[in-house]
């Protein structure tokens, strides 16, 4: 005999414990999440260099320098691009040991780079050319 019948209880959910989970759940999406930068049209993939190396050389370079308004400077003395090989060719002559930097500036036209490279390379310079770079701060 069963003088209390059980009231059975109508099934409920808990929201606060599920808004809990839930925010832990945003919060996870929005830190896991990885932002798109905007990226121009054009994707290119950068040269790397898997022997090059800082190193410090035994004697100082002599710096060719290519400002912006393409004037070219051979360790500050202002040279014409027209006398740069035959002037290399003489300093190579001379000292056969002599190596040189390359100092543009960033803004420098790219045309004027390639002439000077071409000027090195008809000089008889062989070896590597040493660039300058701005380390990243």
């Amino acid at each position: 005999m069963n003088f209390y019948p059980k009231r059975r209880r109508a099934p409920q959910v808990i929201i606060v414990s599920l808004i809990d989970i839930f925010a832990i759940l945003l919060i996870f999406v929005i830190v896991s999440t990885t932002f798109r930068k905007e990226q121009p049209a054009v994707t290119i993939r950068l040269p790397e260099s898997k022997t090059a190396s800082a190193s410090q050389p035994k004697r100082e370079p002599l710096v060719l320098t290519i400002s912006k308004d393409s004037q070219l400077y051979l360790d500050e003395k202002p040279v014409v691009l027209e006398r740069l090989a035959p002037l290399l060719r003489e300093l190579v002559k001379h000292d056969p040991a002599t190596f040189f930097a390359l100092n543009a500036d960033r803004d420098a036209p790219f045309g004027t780079v390639m002439r000077v490279l071409d000027g090195l390379k008809e000089a008889g310079v062989k070896g590597s050319l040493t660039a300058f770079m701005e380390r990243p701060k």
